[in-house]
Protein backbone atom coordinates (compact mmCIF):
# COMPACT_ATOMS: atom_id res chain seq x y z
CA UNK A 1 0.00 0.00 0.00
CA UNK A 2 1.57 3.37 -0.83
CA UNK A 3 -0.07 6.51 0.48
CA UNK A 4 -0.04 9.91 -1.70
CA UNK A 5 -1.50 13.09 -0.84
CA UNK A 6 -3.97 14.73 -3.12
CA UNK A 7 -2.09 17.72 -4.94
CA UNK A 8 -4.17 19.41 -6.84
CA UNK A 9 -8.00 18.70 -8.08
CA UNK A 10 -9.17 20.30 -11.22
CA UNK A 11 -12.44 20.57 -13.36
CA UNK A 12 -12.00 18.58 -16.78
CA UNK A 13 -15.39 18.56 -17.97
CA UNK A 14 -19.17 18.90 -16.91
CA UNK A 15 -18.91 16.14 -13.82
CA UNK A 16 -15.11 15.19 -14.33
CA UNK A 17 -12.57 15.90 -12.37
CA UNK A 18 -8.79 15.14 -12.49
CA UNK A 19 -6.77 14.25 -9.10
CA UNK A 20 -3.24 14.74 -9.20
CA UNK A 21 -1.79 12.57 -6.53
CA UNK A 22 1.73 12.52 -5.28
CA UNK A 23 3.68 10.44 -2.76
CA UNK A 24 4.08 11.47 0.71
CA UNK A 25 7.53 11.40 1.54
CA UNK A 26 8.36 12.72 -1.74
CA UNK A 27 9.72 9.58 -3.19
CA UNK A 28 9.42 8.38 -6.65
CA UNK A 29 6.30 6.83 -7.11
CA UNK A 30 5.97 2.86 -8.82
CA UNK A 31 6.84 2.49 -12.43
CA UNK A 32 3.18 2.34 -14.39
CA UNK A 33 2.45 1.40 -18.54
CA UNK A 34 0.17 2.62 -20.43
CA UNK A 35 -3.31 1.24 -19.56
CA UNK A 36 -2.64 0.76 -15.82
CA UNK A 37 -5.05 1.71 -12.63
CA UNK A 38 -4.71 1.87 -9.42
CA UNK A 39 -6.91 0.88 -6.20
CA UNK A 40 -8.21 3.99 -4.59
CA UNK A 41 -8.94 3.28 -1.08
CA UNK A 42 -11.73 5.73 0.27
CA UNK A 43 -13.49 6.62 3.31
CA UNK A 44 -15.87 4.16 4.59
CA UNK A 45 -14.02 1.39 3.09
CA UNK A 46 -14.69 1.77 -0.29
CA UNK A 47 -12.10 0.29 -2.88
CA UNK A 48 -12.14 1.51 -6.49
CA UNK A 49 -10.03 1.62 -9.67
CA UNK A 50 -9.03 4.42 -11.43
CA UNK A 51 -7.44 4.33 -14.60
CA UNK A 52 -3.56 6.75 -14.86
CA UNK A 53 -3.67 8.97 -17.37
CA UNK A 54 -0.59 11.02 -16.78
CA UNK A 55 2.30 10.11 -19.15
CA UNK A 56 3.97 6.79 -17.80
CA UNK A 57 7.12 8.20 -17.97
CA UNK A 58 6.56 10.61 -14.93
CA UNK A 59 7.49 9.33 -11.63
CA UNK A 60 6.82 12.37 -9.48
CA UNK A 61 2.79 12.13 -9.80
CA UNK A 62 -0.16 9.84 -10.61
CA UNK A 63 -3.05 11.65 -12.57
CA UNK A 64 -6.67 10.12 -12.39
CA UNK A 65 -10.15 11.39 -13.80
CA UNK A 66 -13.15 10.77 -12.06
CA UNK A 67 -16.83 10.94 -13.58
CA UNK A 68 -19.58 11.85 -10.75
CA UNK A 69 -22.02 9.14 -11.86
CA UNK A 70 -25.86 9.11 -10.73
CA UNK A 71 -25.53 5.59 -11.01
CA UNK A 72 -22.24 5.29 -8.87
CA UNK A 73 -22.34 2.38 -5.87
CA UNK A 74 -20.70 5.12 -3.68
CA UNK A 75 -16.91 5.89 -5.02
CA UNK A 76 -17.16 8.62 -7.54
CA UNK A 77 -19.82 10.59 -4.88
CA UNK A 78 -16.86 10.24 -2.22
CA UNK A 79 -14.11 11.08 -4.66
CA UNK A 80 -16.38 14.66 -5.76
CA UNK A 81 -17.59 15.19 -2.23
CA UNK A 82 -14.88 14.09 0.25
CA UNK A 83 -11.60 14.58 -1.33
CA UNK A 84 -9.56 17.55 -2.06
CA UNK A 85 -6.28 19.08 -2.33
CA UNK A 86 -4.19 17.70 0.86
CA UNK A 87 -6.31 14.80 1.24
CA UNK A 88 -4.28 11.94 2.36
CA UNK A 89 -5.36 8.51 0.83
CA UNK A 90 -4.20 4.73 0.56
CA UNK A 91 -4.05 3.01 -2.78
CA UNK A 92 -1.93 0.27 -4.63
CA UNK A 93 0.32 -0.18 -6.59
CA UNK A 94 -0.01 0.11 -10.91
CA UNK A 95 -1.77 -2.55 -12.52
CA UNK A 96 -2.19 -3.15 -16.07
CA UNK A 97 -4.88 -5.49 -16.84
CA UNK A 98 -4.92 -3.41 -20.66
CA UNK A 99 -1.52 -2.91 -21.91
CA UNK A 100 -0.85 -2.12 -25.54
CA UNK A 101 0.67 -4.39 -27.65
CA UNK A 102 4.11 -3.18 -28.58
CA UNK A 103 4.65 -5.10 -32.04
CA UNK A 104 2.17 -3.80 -33.70
CA UNK A 105 2.52 -1.66 -36.74
CA UNK A 106 -0.42 0.41 -35.97
CA UNK A 107 -3.03 1.05 -33.25
CA UNK A 108 -6.90 2.54 -32.67
CA UNK A 109 -7.74 3.62 -30.02
CA UNK A 110 -11.21 4.81 -29.08
CA UNK A 111 -12.51 6.14 -26.12
CA UNK A 112 -16.18 7.09 -24.61
CA UNK A 113 -16.63 9.67 -21.77
CA UNK A 114 -14.40 8.95 -19.21
CA UNK A 115 -13.39 6.02 -20.96
CA UNK A 116 -10.47 8.65 -22.40
CA UNK A 117 -8.16 8.12 -19.32
CA UNK A 118 -6.77 4.84 -20.48
CA UNK A 119 -6.83 5.86 -24.13
CA UNK A 120 -4.83 8.94 -23.12
CA UNK A 121 -1.82 7.17 -21.56
CA UNK A 122 -2.46 4.83 -24.25
CA UNK A 123 -2.05 7.64 -27.10
CA UNK A 124 1.05 9.54 -25.08
CA UNK A 125 3.01 6.52 -25.09
CA UNK A 126 2.51 5.68 -28.72
CA UNK A 127 3.34 8.89 -29.62
CA UNK A 128 6.46 9.22 -27.39
CA UNK A 129 7.72 5.58 -28.86
CA UNK A 130 7.45 7.10 -32.64
CA UNK A 131 4.53 4.30 -33.17
CA UNK A 132 1.48 5.07 -35.97
CA UNK A 133 -2.00 5.28 -33.76
CA UNK A 134 -5.14 7.32 -34.47
CA UNK A 135 -7.50 8.30 -31.41
CA UNK A 136 -11.11 8.54 -31.77
CA UNK A 137 -12.26 10.48 -28.62
CA UNK A 138 -16.66 10.72 -28.80
CA UNK A 139 -18.61 12.20 -26.13
CA UNK A 140 -22.11 13.57 -25.83
CA UNK A 141 -20.90 17.19 -26.43
CA UNK A 142 -17.91 19.15 -26.09
CA UNK A 143 -18.64 20.37 -22.55
CA UNK A 144 -18.57 16.52 -21.13
CA UNK A 145 -15.19 15.90 -22.82
CA UNK A 146 -12.28 15.30 -20.88
CA UNK A 147 -9.16 16.54 -21.66
CA UNK A 148 -9.61 18.12 -24.71
CA UNK A 149 -7.27 21.38 -24.68
CA UNK A 150 -5.10 18.53 -23.59
CA UNK A 151 -5.16 16.55 -26.88
CA UNK A 152 -5.73 19.64 -28.81
CA UNK A 153 -2.33 21.03 -27.39
CA UNK A 154 -0.63 17.53 -28.09
CA UNK A 155 2.18 16.60 -29.81
CA UNK A 156 -0.19 14.34 -31.48
CA UNK A 157 -3.36 16.16 -31.49
CA UNK A 158 -2.93 15.72 -35.84
CA UNK A 159 -3.63 12.05 -34.89
CA UNK A 160 -6.67 12.60 -32.76
CA UNK A 161 -10.62 12.76 -33.90
CA UNK A 162 -13.27 14.25 -31.58
CA UNK A 163 -17.05 13.05 -32.49
CA UNK A 164 -19.70 14.78 -30.50
CA UNK A 165 -23.21 14.11 -30.20
CA UNK A 166 -24.84 17.28 -30.65
CA UNK A 167 -22.67 17.99 -33.72
CA UNK A 168 -24.14 15.65 -36.15
CA UNK A 169 -21.00 16.36 -38.74
CA UNK A 170 -18.04 14.37 -36.66
CA UNK A 171 -20.11 11.43 -36.19
CA UNK A 172 -17.69 8.66 -36.17
CA UNK A 173 -18.24 6.51 -38.70
CA UNK A 174 -17.21 3.56 -37.28
CA UNK A 175 -17.51 1.00 -40.31
CA UNK A 176 -14.99 3.24 -42.62
CA UNK A 177 -12.75 3.77 -39.64
CA UNK A 178 -12.32 -0.45 -39.50
CA UNK A 179 -12.77 -1.34 -42.76
CA UNK A 180 -9.10 -3.21 -43.15
CA UNK A 181 -8.45 -4.91 -40.50
CA UNK A 182 -5.23 -6.67 -40.41
CA UNK A 183 -3.32 -8.90 -38.55
CA UNK A 184 -0.59 -6.00 -37.18
CA UNK A 185 -3.16 -3.83 -36.38
CA UNK A 186 -4.59 -3.74 -32.78
CA UNK A 187 -7.64 -2.18 -31.38
CA UNK A 188 -8.29 -0.34 -28.37
CA UNK A 189 -11.66 0.51 -26.56
CA UNK A 190 -12.99 1.60 -23.25
CA UNK A 191 -15.95 3.82 -22.13
CA UNK A 192 -19.77 3.16 -21.87
CA UNK A 193 -21.05 -0.48 -22.60
CA UNK A 194 -23.29 0.23 -25.00
CA UNK A 195 -20.48 2.12 -27.53
CA UNK A 196 -17.66 0.02 -26.62
CA UNK A 197 -19.84 -2.67 -27.45
CA UNK A 198 -20.74 -1.02 -31.29
CA UNK A 199 -17.09 -0.14 -31.78
CA UNK A 200 -16.25 -3.83 -31.08
CA UNK A 201 -19.77 -5.99 -33.04
CA UNK A 202 -18.65 -3.42 -36.04
CA UNK A 203 -15.17 -4.66 -36.05
CA UNK A 204 -16.19 -7.85 -35.56
CA UNK A 205 -18.67 -7.54 -38.51
CA UNK A 206 -15.71 -5.80 -40.42
CA UNK A 207 -13.72 -9.50 -40.23
CA UNK A 208 -11.34 -8.80 -36.91
CA UNK A 209 -9.60 -11.06 -34.99
CA UNK A 210 -10.45 -11.46 -31.79
CA UNK A 211 -6.72 -11.35 -30.37
CA UNK A 212 -6.47 -7.72 -31.99
CA UNK A 213 -9.16 -6.56 -29.79
CA UNK A 214 -8.48 -4.71 -26.62
CA UNK A 215 -10.84 -3.47 -24.29
CA UNK A 216 -11.45 -2.42 -20.46
CA UNK A 217 -14.54 -1.81 -18.60
CA UNK A 218 -15.51 0.71 -16.17
CA UNK A 219 -18.96 -0.73 -15.11
CA UNK A 220 -20.68 -4.00 -15.58
CA UNK A 221 -24.22 -4.53 -17.17
CA UNK A 222 -26.92 -5.23 -15.02
CA UNK A 223 -27.70 -8.88 -14.90
CA UNK A 224 -31.41 -10.96 -14.27
CA UNK A 225 -30.30 -12.57 -11.17
CA UNK A 226 -34.21 -13.52 -10.85
CA UNK A 227 -33.88 -16.89 -12.16
CA UNK A 228 -30.98 -17.88 -10.20
CA UNK A 229 -30.91 -21.17 -8.19
CA UNK A 230 -28.33 -22.59 -6.09
CA UNK A 231 -25.28 -25.15 -6.49
CA UNK A 232 -22.32 -26.38 -4.87
CA UNK A 233 -18.27 -25.40 -4.52
CA UNK A 234 -16.06 -27.92 -3.41
CA UNK A 235 -12.29 -26.70 -2.15
CA UNK A 236 -10.07 -28.74 -4.02
CA UNK A 237 -7.29 -28.03 -0.94
CA UNK A 238 -9.45 -29.29 1.71
CA UNK A 239 -12.44 -31.62 0.24
CA UNK A 240 -14.63 -29.07 1.96
CA UNK A 241 -17.78 -28.87 -0.26
CA UNK A 242 -20.11 -25.82 0.75
CA UNK A 243 -23.46 -24.45 -0.92
CA UNK A 244 -24.12 -21.53 -2.67
CA UNK A 245 -27.41 -19.97 -2.41
CA UNK A 246 -29.42 -18.00 -5.04
CA UNK A 247 -28.74 -14.41 -3.06
CA UNK A 248 -25.33 -15.16 -2.44
CA UNK A 249 -21.68 -15.18 -4.56
CA UNK A 250 -19.29 -17.48 -4.21
CA UNK A 251 -16.87 -14.91 -2.75
CA UNK A 252 -19.16 -14.27 -0.03
CA UNK A 253 -19.66 -18.02 0.77
CA UNK A 254 -15.96 -19.19 0.97
CA UNK A 255 -15.42 -15.49 3.03
CA UNK A 256 -18.39 -16.81 5.57
CA UNK A 257 -16.46 -20.35 5.94
CA UNK A 258 -13.12 -17.72 6.93
CA UNK A 259 -11.74 -18.37 3.20
CA UNK A 260 -10.31 -15.29 1.74
CA UNK A 261 -10.33 -14.78 -2.00
CA UNK A 262 -8.74 -11.60 -3.04
CA UNK A 263 -11.29 -9.22 -4.80
CA UNK A 264 -11.39 -5.48 -5.80
CA UNK A 265 -14.43 -4.62 -8.21
CA UNK A 266 -16.92 -7.00 -7.00
CA UNK A 267 -18.25 -6.79 -10.92
CA UNK A 268 -16.12 -9.56 -12.62
CA UNK A 269 -14.36 -6.19 -14.45
CA UNK A 270 -10.64 -6.12 -12.97
CA UNK A 271 -9.99 -10.08 -12.68
CA UNK A 272 -8.34 -9.42 -9.08
CA UNK A 273 -10.32 -12.81 -7.81
CA UNK A 274 -9.72 -14.89 -10.81
CA UNK A 275 -10.06 -18.64 -10.16
CA UNK A 276 -9.00 -22.00 -11.64
CA UNK A 277 -11.76 -24.27 -12.00
CA UNK A 278 -10.84 -28.02 -12.17
CA UNK A 279 -14.37 -29.43 -12.47
CA UNK A 280 -17.97 -28.48 -13.60
CA UNK A 281 -18.60 -25.89 -16.27
CA UNK A 282 -19.13 -22.05 -14.96
CA UNK A 283 -22.02 -19.87 -15.61
CA UNK A 284 -19.97 -16.60 -16.86
CA UNK A 285 -20.97 -13.26 -15.63
CA UNK A 286 -17.39 -11.24 -16.02
CA UNK A 287 -16.52 -8.39 -18.59
CA UNK A 288 -12.57 -9.87 -18.24
CA UNK A 289 -12.25 -12.73 -19.73
CA UNK A 290 -12.46 -12.77 -23.10
CA UNK A 291 -15.10 -15.35 -25.36
CA UNK A 292 -12.50 -18.01 -26.18
CA UNK A 293 -11.34 -17.76 -22.34
CA UNK A 294 -14.75 -18.26 -21.02
CA UNK A 295 -15.51 -21.20 -23.30
CA UNK A 296 -12.37 -22.74 -21.95
CA UNK A 297 -14.57 -23.35 -18.86
CA UNK A 298 -11.34 -23.08 -16.72
CA UNK A 299 -11.36 -20.47 -14.89
CA UNK A 300 -14.03 -17.74 -13.04
CA UNK A 301 -14.63 -14.99 -11.47
CA UNK A 302 -16.09 -16.08 -8.07
CA UNK A 303 -17.50 -12.56 -7.21
CA UNK A 304 -20.11 -12.66 -9.51
CA UNK A 305 -19.89 -15.76 -11.75
CA UNK A 306 -21.94 -18.89 -11.00
CA UNK A 307 -22.15 -22.49 -11.96
CA UNK A 308 -24.11 -24.51 -14.97
CA UNK A 309 -23.43 -27.91 -13.07
CA UNK A 310 -24.63 -28.80 -9.59
CA UNK A 311 -20.93 -28.72 -8.41
CA UNK A 312 -18.04 -26.62 -9.13
CA UNK A 313 -14.33 -27.85 -7.80
CA UNK A 314 -12.20 -24.82 -7.44
CA UNK A 315 -8.43 -25.00 -7.13
CA UNK A 316 -8.04 -23.36 -3.89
Amino acid sequence: MIEVLVVSRNNEAQDICSYELASVDDRPLPTFSAGAHIDVHLPGGLIRQYSLCNHPEERHRYLIGVLKDPASRGGSLAMHEQIHPGTRLPISEPRNLFPLVHEARRSLLFAGGIGITPILCMAERLAHSGADFELHYCARSRDRAAFVERLQHSPFAHRVFLHFDQEPDTALDAAKVLATPQSDVHLYVCGPGGFMQHVLDTAKKQGWHEQCLHREYFAAVPVDTGADGSFSIKVASSGQVFEVPADKSVVQVLQDQGIEIAISCEQGICGTCLTRVLEGVPEHRDLFLTEDEQACNDQFTPCCSRSKTPLLVLDI
